[in-house]
C-alpha cells in the first residue's frame, strides 16, 4: 500500500507495543468494505437493518458506559502547562506517553489491527490534511470509511511525506476509570484508549479536525472551527457564504440545512450546506477568506430530528447510514427514537439491547434511544447539499455568525464594529442552561467561539491567532455577527419563531455585508432598524422586533461583573497571555454601557 518510511516505521512500533493478530490495511475498496461489514453483522457488532427501507444502513450498540464524549478524560499534552491553558485538561507528554503506553501493551492480543489512511478535506486540496489512524475496531473503520475519504488513494497523495497525524485507537476493555482521549499538538498525534463510542474513537472528528488542527492551524496561518458553512441563493442566483458557531442545544444543525420558510421560497431563495460541523479557513489568493467542510460526512444527534424539525438531515440518513445506540422497531427492522414521531413501536429493541413495548415505556417517561444516540450518514446523501462541497480550494465566506441561548441578554441580531471586535464577541459568547424556575434566567455557560472543549492550545494564544488573521486579512475580512433565536419575552415565551425563519435574519447579515442596509449603532455593536427584518407574513409585531432587538444595558453589566459567570472572571484566568485587544474590547463595553 505504502513505500513511506515514517508510516512504516510508525506502525512497527505500535504494532510491537499493541501485539495484534493480524493487521489489515484499508484501501478504500467497497469490496473490502462490504467484507467487513459482513464480519461486523457475523460476530453481532453490528446488525443488518431492512436493506428495502433502509438501504446499506446498519445498526450498532455500545457499552453503557461508553456513550458520549467525556471531556473530563480528555488530554491536551503540550511541554508546558501554560500552552495548553486554563480550561485544557494537560499532563507532561512524557508522563502522559509512560502511562499510556502500559494500557497499550497486548491490548490488540487476539484482535486484528486495521490500517486507516484518510484525509480531512477532499484529496489533494491545499486545505486537506492526512492522517491515519490504526484502530481494532471494525465500527471505527466503517464510520470512518463516511466520516472521511479513506484508502489507497490518500496514501497515493502522501507519497514519501513524513508529514501525517498518527492516530491510535484501542478498545481494550472500554474501562471508564482507564479511558483516555489524548492529543500531542507537538507531536501530531492522538491515542484513545479504552472507549468504542464515536466522538472518543473517529478521530478525524474532533481530535484531529479540530484539536489538532487548531494547532497546526496556528502555527501555518490558518484556522480550524467548530463552525457550520452555509450557502444562501438569492432569486438572482448568486450565492454568498456564511460560517456560524454555536454551542451545544442552539441549533446548529438546523441552520446548516435549513430549508427557507414559504415566503421566501416562493421569492426563489435557496439554501445549500457546505457543512454542518467544523470549518477550515484559508486566506486565498485574492486575499479573501475561504473555507471548506474537512468532513465528508454527518455525525448527528438522532433525538429530536423528524421531517419537520429537519428534513434534510433525516434524507441524509436513509441509505448508507450507520445508527448507533437508537432503538429498533422490530415489526420491520428499522430504527426509531424520540422526536421521530409520534408513534413509538410496540415490539421494540431499546438502546441497551432489551426487548420492550415501546408504548409502554416512552408513556411512562423512558427512553427507547439514548439521548445522545447518533447517526453517521455520508453528505452527498443530503437532498440541500451544495455543489461546492468537493471544490479543493473552498468557498469565501461573506460572514462568520456566532450565537448562543439567551433569555435577556442579547438581542435577535448585531453586527461588530470590526474584526478584534467581533473576535472579543466571540470569545464571549454564552449559552443558558435551563432554569427549574419558569421564565428564570439559566445558569450562564462561557464557550468561547464555540470551541471550550476543542481548541487544541491556549484559548488566549488562539484569540491571539484570531486578531493575527484579522489583520493579514484586512479589508477583505468577513463581517462578524451575533444572533440569538432564544430570547424571552417577560412571561418566558420565545419572541422569535426560528427554525426557517432564521433565513431572515442571515438576509439582514448579508445585506449589511453588501452595504445595502443601514444600522443603529449602539453600545454592543450595529443593531438592525426595525424595518429593515423582513417579518411579512409573521405573527411578529413591529413591537415585539423592537423588544428583539433592544439592548437591556443592566443585563449585560451583569453580564460583564457576575462574580460567577461574569466576562471579567472568566478573562482573568487567562493572566497575561489575554490579547491586551481583548482587555480594551470588555472596557470599551463596560464604559459604552455605563454612559
Amino acid at each position: 500500500m505504502t513505500n513511506n518510511k515514517t508510516v512504516l516505521a510508525w506502525l512497527e512500533e505500535m504494532k510491537a507495543m499493541t501485539q495484534p493478530d493480524k493487521v489489515i490495511w484499508i484501501d478504500g475498496s467497497e469490496e473490502q468494505l462490504e467484507a467487513l461489514r459482513k464480519e461486523a453483522v457475523e460476530t453481532g457488532e453490528m446488525i443488518k437493518l431492512n436493506q428495502e427501507k433502509l438501504p446499506g444502513c446498519y445498526y450498532h450498540r455500545t457499552a453503557e458506559n461508553d456513550v458520549a464524549r467525556v471531556e473530563s478524560r480528555t488530554f491536551i499534552c503540550t511541554p508546558t502547562k501554560e500552552e495548553a491553558g486554563p480550561i485544557n485538561n494537560w499532563m507532561m507528554p512524557d508522563e502522559m506517553y509512560a502511562k499510556l503506553k502500559k494500557l497499550y501493551t497486548g491490548s490488540m492480543k487476539g484482535r486484528t489491527m486495521y490500517v486507516i489512511p484518510y484525509s480531512m478535506g477532499p484529496i489533494g486540496s491545499p486545505f486537506s490534511k492526512i492522517g491515519i489512524e490504526l484502530s481494532d475496531s471494525i465500527y471505527v473503520v466503517l464510520n470512518m470509511a463516511i466520516m472521511t475519504r479513506v484508502g489507497q488513494k490518500v496514501l497515493d497523495t502522501l507519497g514519501d511525506n513524513p508529514d501525517f497525524v498518527k492516530c491510535l485507537h484501542a478498545k481494550k476493555d472500554v474501562d471508564p476509570e482507564e479511558r483516555y482521549i489524548v492529543q500531542f499538538p507537538q507531536d501530531s498525534t492522538i491515542w484513545s484508549i479504552n472507549s468504542a463510542y464515536g466522538g472518543n474513537v473517529l478521530l478525524g472528528k474532533k481530535c484531529f479536525a479540530l484539536r489538532i488542527a487548531s494547532y497546526l492551524g496556528m502555527k501555518e496561518g490558518w484556522m480550524a472551527e467548530h463552525m457550520l458553512i452555509l450557502g444562501l441563493e438569492n432569486p438572482k442566483g448568486e450565492v454568498k457564504y456564511i460560517c456560524a458557531a454555536f454551542p451545544s442545544a442552539c441549533g446548529k444543525t438546523n441552520l446548516a440545512m435549513l430549508i427557507p420558510p414559504e415566503y421566501l421560497k416562493k421569492k426563489g431563495y435557496k439554501v445549500w450546506t457546505v457543512g454542518d460541523d467544523i470549518a477550515w479557513l484559508r486566506i486565498g489568493p485574492d486575499g479573501r477568506l475561504y473555507a471548506i467542510n474537512p468532513e465528508a460526512g454527518f455525525f448527528g444527534v438522532a433525538p429530536g430530528t423528524s421531517e419537520k424539525t429537519n428534513y434534510n438531515a433525516l434524507q441524509a440518513t436513509k441509505k448508507n447510514t450507520i445508527f448507533t445506540n437508537v432503538a429498533i422497531n422490530n415489526a420491520d427492522n428499522t430504527v426509531w427514537w424520540e422526536g421521530l414521531d409520534k408513534n413509538p413501536p410496540e415490539d421494540a429493541t431499546d438502546w441497551l439491547g432489551n426487548k420492550v413495548n415501546g408504548k409502554e415505556v416512552t408513556a411512562n417517561g423512558g427512553k427507547l434511544a439514548h439521548p445522545n444516540s447518533r447517526f453517521t450518514a455520508p453528505a452527498i446523501n443530503c437532498p440541500c447539499i451544495s455543489s461546492e462541497f468537493e471544490n479543493p480550494l473552498g468557498v469565501p465566506v461573506s460572514a462568520i455568525v456566532f450565537g448562543g441561548r439567551r433569555a435577556k441578554c442579547a438581542p435577535l441580531v448585531y453586527q461588530s464594529r470590526d474584526w478584534t471586535h467581533g473576535t472579543f464577541v466571540g470569545a464571549t459568547m454564552a449559552s443558558e442552561t435551563t432554569a427549574a424556575a419558569a421564565g428564570a434566567v439559566g445558569v450562564v455557560r462561557r464557550d468561547p467561539m464555540a470551541m471550550k472543549p476543542f481548541v487544541g492550545y491556549n484559548m488566549a494564544d488562539y484569540w491571539g491567532h484570531w486578531l493575527e488573521m484579522g489583520e493579514k486579512l484586512g479589508d477583505k475580512a468577513p463581517k462578524i455577527f451575533h444572533v440569538n433565536w432564544f430570547r424571552k419575552d417577560d412571561e418566558g415565551n420565545f419572541m422569535w419563531p426560528g427554525f426557517g425563519d432564521n433565513m431572515r435574519v442571515l438576509l439582514w447579515i448579508l445585506d449589511r455585508c453588501e452595504g445595502k442596509v443601514g444600522a443603529e449603532e449602539t453600545a454592543i455593536g450595529y443593531v438592525p432598524k426595525v424595518e429593515d427584518i423582513d417579518v411579512e407574513g409573521l405573527d411578529v409585531s413591529k413591537e415585539t422586533l423592537k423588544d428583539l432587538l433592544a439592548v437591556d444595558k443592566v443585563h449585560w453589566i451583569e453580564d460583564i461583573e457576575d462574580p460567577e459567570t461574569g466576562i471579567r472572571k472568566y478573562f482573568a484566568q487567562f493572566g497575561d497571555r489575554l490579547p491586551k485587544a481583548m482587555q480594551n474590547e470588555l472596557d470599551k463595553l463596560e464604559a459604552n454601557l455605563k454612559k
